[in-house]
């Protein structure tokens, strides 16, 4: 059966990678609840921006990565709208600008109450999103994915929700980012261990396709398991031991870490990429509650 415009649009917008974006907002926004200063306002702010973002980044990507060639025939992922001819190249950029113009007038009603600062990181954000895959050389393309993952998914995101509940960035805040940011980033780790033929043949210089399989598994490894531990160092320098929750996400990740770990067809890596991003979200969670209730 034929799918609707609409249909294809939401597969498009890759709806799956949205919790990536939701983690570091619910932390930064369950902290500036803990420090007394919540507000609904910019928690939906917050959420609407990330989520507008992340929309913006994936429908960007999809037409960057159709025309550099990364997209083709001989892909191994989840298909993509302009690679199967679901959605022109011309469709996806005018869908890429009207979701970013979104985003922007959602960061302009945040800056009302959050000031200029909102604006920036706004502006540095949306920039990085077009140059990840976009211009004469995307980050993504120079093997720059990785630590774009880690700052954007992670400090920058639980920090700057934080600033516009408070009004103040705190030190905590920042810390409590690394664990969604490295969890952000084996995220992608999985993505480029999947597509590390492809890429390579395309010319897109991924760390996994510079340093091999072996780097990007161990890469995803460390990733997971400091992800887990960071909250407990957090607990370790504040004396909120319950933090340490997030330890347990180890063993909902297990599975993905074995998949990850042995050799495995595309089919297994999407699931551990899905895996990983529902263990992402646990995380969240799990800082959130010890956090609460230390």
């Amino acid at each position: 059966m034929p799918q609707t415009k609409v249909v294809i649009w939401l597969e498009a917008a890759r709806l799956r990678t949205l919790p990536a974006a939701a983690a570091p907002v619910l932390i930064g926004s369950v902290m500036a609840a803990v420090a007394e200063a919540f507000s609904w306002l910019a928690a939906i702010l917050a959420f609407a921006a990330a989520m507008l973002i992340q929309i913006g980044t994936n429908l960007h990507n999809d037409y960057a990565d159709y025309n550099r060639g990364a997209d083709n025939a001989n892909r191994v992922g989840p298909r993509r709208a302009a690679q199967t001819g679901l959605l022109t190249p011309a469709q996806l950029q005018r869908g890429t600008g009207i979701v970013f113009v979104a985003a922007a007038a959602v960061g302009v009603i945040a800056a009302s109450s959050g000031g200029w600062p909102i604006l920036i990181v706004l502006a540095v954000s949306v920039s990085a999103a077009v140059a990840y895959t976009g211009g004469r050389k995307p980050l993504g393309y120079l093997g720059l994915g990785d630590p774009m993952s880690f700052i954007f998914f992670g400090p920058v995101a639980t920090s700057t929700t934080y600033y516009l509940h408070t009004g103040n960035v705190s030190i905590e805040s920042i810390i409590a980012g690394i664990g969604p940011g490295l969890m952000a980033t084996a995220i992608l780790i999985v993505n480029n261990l999947r597509d590390i033929e492809t890429d390579r043949i395309s010319g897109k210089r991924t760390l996994a396709v510079r340093w091999g399989a072996s780097f990007a598994r161990a890469e995803y490894v460390a990733c997971v398991v400091l992800a887990a531990a960071a909250p407990a160092i957090l607990g370790l320098a504040t004396g909120r031991w319950t933090t340490a929750l997030p330890l347990m996400t180890i063993v909902a990740a297990s599975p993905w870490l074995l998949t990850v770990l042995r050799p495995s067809g595309p089919a297994e890596l999407n699931h551990a990429l899905s895996g990983t991003a529902r263990t992402m979200l646990l995380h969240a969670l799990l800082f959130c509650i010890g956090w609460s209730i230390a």
